[in-house]
């Protein structure tokens, strides 16, 4: 194999020496990384023979070594996709698999085989409904020996088994159709006789959300329009069901409740609606948003509906489809310049029209109904946090999407950025662009959370000006490593240096920059919040000051797993008074124009502890004249963690100077280590 690899990764240096003249183009031959998630499938003639058919598998390999864990000298050799064949004796063997790369690289991994002329014995089948998938089933079988199973849907017409697997393993299958089935799982080894199971099983769908909807970010009041939201005011006197007589068509409407939270219903969508309290002027807004969720409609039409002001009032309409994505939340949002181009003029709305397509054979739930704007005023750089709408593309086989946050252990978002590198160019990536200029004014180093299904892999930050591509005139990039898996942390990517004269309008982001993607998990991230230097992270100097027994120092931070700042706040509530903390003054006021929720990491002795964000004006206390406070509580304990304060309603004419932190107000500490708390990059968002 080391001879063939070697042709390999000859004839890929010939093949990019004709398209590139760039050297440093050959750097990703070095960055090709070894074989992942090594795995064999088994197939077993049920004949007696002992005739197995292996066929290896395995993320970034191109060719396989089978070592079949008998007294075969050779290995098989096979190139991806290939399967060996071979007779063994009665016996529980160890087939080795080794992978290898197309740079020679290899990773290996062994696997159990077990080769009986017995019928399977002790056969064992669990199957139930999956939670989260509607019409689909999870099946495990186990036996004595057996090597696979397979499983018969029992649907009408289908006699072949509809999936398989390594006995042990667990498979799934989604039916097309919820219903009662007779299934049968076939448990198989090397014998001719196979062991059969069968069950009557009822297959449910999911007809109903079984979450609910992204939560809408927090705005400011003259930035949204609120139709049907618990995010905003809404509204007053707004019908969400005005009847518009489509019970001939079986239509209908309630306010579904998922465990507190409401939504609107509307079964068999012909044509419903909702009228507004009052007319509506929503010229100054940029988007109508709504979230939705079905089972069987394909697409949604919303009509904005105008009303002239005359004697004879006049409704006109205007529809924009949007296409539906079954069994999950679609966040649309559809900018009001889709109604504006088609002539509707909208400084009087007064209603909204759904249509359901099909037409009234499907049910749709909708939440979170406004019309909104970006503040004016607000930070149109950072933080991107993908509760929001950006002009996200890609590019040579990179792919960008906003999903529902996988993982909310380590990262509370509702809504994160999910970046997928598939099968095209070794630079393949994605790109964020931006209506008004990055700014650097608030420092040089960015940060961003990224989820990655495994440690050691780059991610690469470019920031660009507006020239399109490949004639961008000006540039600035860096690259930073994830160092854990399958988990959130945060990235820093250090720009020291990039000029702040030039206007940056797009933000590239490419993983493995150098090494081709294949589209699998191993190639695919998510990254969320995106931000410049936040407003404290404790690495300069601040004025820090303490009260009625609470103490506040800068140290070295104690545990960088989780947080990989090198100073942090350390806070101490001693036996002073039940309200002991500490306080950070600034010598320029916060600013809460667009941005009223504040977040920080707290490493904390336990979960469960409370802790008070404060913020006050300048006047000295105890004749402070203005003050916001929130308390957030904390959920693990001896780990670094993010908790959200939300400030929403604050003032943001009023100078606020001074932000106060007090750990388990009311209750009196002692000065112990659970009473002692890590405080790191506060910021706002």
């Amino acid at each position: 194999m080391k001879v063939y690899n070697i042709i390999y990764k000859a004839l890929i240096v010939l093949f990019i020496f004709g398209a590139c003249t760039d050297e440093d183009n050959f750097d990703f031959l070095d960055s090709i990384e070894a074989p992942r998630n090594v795995v064999a499938a088994y197939g077993v003639t049920q004949d007696n023979t002992g005739l197995v058919t292996i066929t290896p598998s395995a993320e970034g390999a191109n060719s396989f070594n089978v070592y079949f864990g008998d007294d075969t000298g050779a290995p098989a050799e096979l190139k991806a996709g290939e399967s060996a064949e071979h007779v063994y004796a009665e016996g529980t063997y160890q087939v080795r698999i080794v992978a290898y790369n197309i740079k020679g690289d290899k990773t290996e991994a062994t696997q159990e085989l077990v080769v009986s002329f017995k019928a399977p014995e002790n056969l064992e089948v669990t199957i139930g409904n999956d939670e989260a998938v509607s019409k689909q089933v999870n099946i495990t079988a186990t036996a004595d020996f057996a090597t696979m199973y397979e499983f018969y849907s029992g649907e009408e017409g289908v006699t072949q088994p509809v999936a398989t697997g390594n006995i042990g393993d667990p498979i799934s299958y989604q039916y097309a159709t919820a219903g009662v089935y007779e299934v049968k799982i076939v448990a198989k080894g090397a014998a001719a006789q196979t062991t059969e199971y069968t069950q009557t099983f009822e297959v449910t769908e999911i007809l109903a959300p079984i979450e609910s909807a992204p939560a809408p970010p927090s705005r400011n009041a003259a930035d949204v329009i609120s139709i049907y939201s618990s995010a905003y005011i809404n509204v007053a006197g707004t019908d969400t069901f005005p009847n518009w007589n489509q019970g001939s068509q079986g239509s209908s409407w309630a306010e579904y409740d998922l465990n507190g939270d409401k939504m609107l219903q509307y079964v068999n969508l012909s044509y419903q609606g909702i009228q507004f309290g009052s007319r509506q002027d929503v010229s100054s807004m940029e988007y109508l948003h709504l979230d939705v969720w079905t089972t069987d409609v394909d697409q949604l039409e919303t009509s904005l509906i105008n009303i002239t002001d005359s004697a004879d009032p006049v409704a006109t309409e205007k529809p924009v489809t949007r296409d539906l994505t079954k069994d999950n939340w679609v966040s649309i949002d559809i900018p009001i310049a889709d109604y504006v181009s088609q002539g509707l003029t909208v400084n009087e709305i007064f209603q909204l029209k759904f249509v359901g397509i099909p037409w009234a054979t499907g049910t749709v739930f909708i939440d979170n109904i406004y019309f909104w704007k970006q503040s004016a005023v607000a930070n149109s750089v950072t933080p991107i946090h993908f509760e929001t709408p950006y002009s996200l593309s890609s590019f040579d086989g990179g792919d960008i999407s906003v999903v529902a946050n996988p993982d909310t252990n380590g990262n509370n978002s509702t809504m994160v950025a999910k970046m997928v590198k598939g099968a095209g160019q070794p630079w393949a990536g994605s790109k964020i662009t931006i209506t008004q200029p990055f700014s650097f004014a608030n420092g040089t180093t960015v940060k961003a959370k990224v989820w990655s299904p495994r440690a050691g892999l780059n991610v690469l930050m470019k920031f660009e000006d507006d020239v399109p591509w490949p004639d961008v005139t000006a540039s600035a990039e860096v690259t930073a490593t994830t160092t854990t898996a399958n988990a959130w942390e945060e990235l820093t990517f250090d720009f020291t240096g990039i000029s702040s004269s030039i206007d940056f309008y797009n933000l590239v982001l490419i993983m493995d920059n150098g090494t081709q993607g294949d589209g699998t998990e191993n190639y695919t991230i998510y990254v969320d919040d995106i931000t410049t230097s936040p407003m404290f992270d404790f690495e300069p100097e601040f004025t820090l000051s303490s009260f009625d027994g609470g103490d506040i120092s800068v140290i070295a931070n104690p545990d960088t797993n989780g947080n990989t700042s090198e100073m942090v706040a350390k806070m101490v509530k001693g036996a002073g008074q039940p309200w002991a903390g500490s306080k950070i003054t600034v010598p320029e006021p916060f600013s809460f124009v667009g941005q009223t929720k504040v977040k920080l990491k707290i490493w904390s002795p336990r979960a469960g502890l409370n802790l008070l964000l404060k913020f006050e004006d300048d006047v000295p206390w105890p004749d402070v004249t203005a003050s916001a406070e929130v308390t957030a509580t904390t959920t693990t304990a001896n780990a670094w963690e993010e908790l959200t304060f939300d400030f929403s309603g604050i003032s943001t004419s009023i100078d606020f100077y001074n932000l106060v932190l007090i750990m388990d107000n009311g209750t009196q500490g002692d000065g112990s280590a659970d009473y002692t708390i890590y405080i790191d990059d506060i910021s706002q968002f």
